[in-house]
């Protein structure tokens, strides 16, 4: 079974690469590559992240930002589809469950 995980790690290892450090509750900006019939764009998401989850190449992040006084969430892969990242205001928050950063608005107020 050693020579599975082995060559699981070593696929990782070149689909996953450099993401800037953030952590729940910071605001950051992720570029997602968009494509409309023959062209393609990046197209911009800010908000704050709510939650990350996996390791390697299956990592997600999800963030959340207020549109049009409606709350949209989306879940990102970091390892695919992403142009880059940028993180724009770290926060220190009290709690890092998703439920509670919901209901906190002031986080979408500081930036």
């Amino acid at each position: 079974m050693a020579g599975m995980d082995d060559l699981i790690r070593a696929l990782d290892q070149d689909v996953v690469r450099e993401v800037p450090e953030f952590n729940t509750g910071d605001i950051i900006r992720v570029y997602e590559h968009v494509s409309e019939g023959a062209r393609e764009r990046l197209q911009p998401f800010e908000g704050v992240v709510l939650k990350q989850s996996g390791s390697g190449s299956r990592k997600t992040v999800t963030i959340r930002k207020i549109a049009a006084g409606i709350g949209v969430e989306r879940t990102f892969p970091l390892h695919h589809k992403l142009e880059r990242i940028e993180v724009l205001k770290r926060n220190n928050v009290r709690q890092a469950r998703h439920y509670w950063l919901r209901r906190i608005s002031r986080l979408h107020k500081i930036g």
